[in-house]
């Protein structure tokens, strides 16, 4: 698999940031603060999650609000799993009136307790019904697995979910954090292989806290490298070692990354600016 530099001319990298909705005003506070904090990388855009089942509708609108007054770019993420077609149309309906031209289509989770999956299944048929009910209003992004959706069956059934989505009328798609590079150019190569020519950001999950990593790999299928969850391990409680191993690990990534052809970084800021900082600093 090749993960050398192209000699042929690229577009500039593309640099986007992701936020949660905030569920206290603390947790406001903190979300308010990395953004200004952020405000001045120039990130093209800034994605904010939305919950199981929409249980964060309120707050996802709320939040990208908040950014588009600091001057983001904001791209909501939406999904199709417990919704119907008419709650769809009045979220695109509000995120057009609110001048949102961009998405990130997924198919979401079903929260526990809720029986029905709707008529959407899939993050293909939410891409589908963005692009018939809006045409090319939405730049969409989709999600995209280098190391398979954690419900995947096969490698090769995965991707073909991926090719749907694509097919479906996405402009590109943002990885899922993970720490093996070679995952990221194998769904590259193999993508672009089924005709995938758009780009293919990926995603950067910043270390900072052992414990939460570990919950949140396990928990969506990334995998820690043995060599890294040692280290990790073996700092115990010192978190100043964890976040400066982190940081070179992390930084050594998106360099390796970079060079390699990737179109662009996506990083997943869990609302701190620190972290993301550390980065970008020691990439520029």
């Amino acid at each position: 698999m090749s993960s050398q530099p192209s000699s042929s001319p690229r577009a500039a990298p593309v640099y986007s940031l992701e936020f949660f909705p905030p569920r206290d005003v603390a947790a406001q506070e903190r979300l308010v603060r990395a953004a200004k904090q952020l405000l001045p990388l120039g990130a093209d855009f800034a994605s904010v999650t939305f919950g199981a089942g929409g249980s964060t509708r309120a707050g996802t609108l709320s939040a990208a609000e908040m950014l588009q007054r600091l001057g983001y770019d904001v791209a909501p993420h939406i999904s199709c799993v417990g919704s119907t077609p008419d709650d769809l149309r009045s979220v695109l309906a509000t995120y057009r009136e609110h001048g949102i031209r961009r998405l990130v289509a997924l198919r979401g989770d079903m929260p526990s307790g809720m029986g029905e999956m709707g008529e959407l299944r899939y993050a293909s048929d939410l891409v589908a019904f963005i692009r018939r009910e809006t045409g090319d209003w939405f730049n969409i992004e989709v999600a995209a697995y280098p190391e398979m959706h954690p419900q995947g069956q096969t490698p090769e059934q995965d991707l073909d979910h991926f090719v749907r989505k694509m097919q479906a009328g996405a402009n590109g798609a943002i990885t899922q954090y993970f720490f093996n590079a070679d995952a990221y150019f194998d769904l590259v190569e193999r993508a672009a292989a089924r005709g995938v020519t758009a780009p293919i950001v990926p995603g950067i999950m910043p270390i900072t806290n052992f414990s939460q990593l570990a919950r949140f790999s396990d928990m969506c299928g990334a995998e820690i490298p043995r060599w890294i969850r040692l280290r990790l391990a073996a700092f115990g409680d010192d978190r100043a070692s964890i976040r400066a191993f982190g940081l070179d690990v992390v930084t050594a990534l998106c360099r390796r990354l970079l060079e390699g052809g990737a179109p662009g970084l996506h990083f997943y800021t869990m609302n701190q600016a620190e972290s993301v900082l550390g980065i970008w600093k020691a990439l520029k």
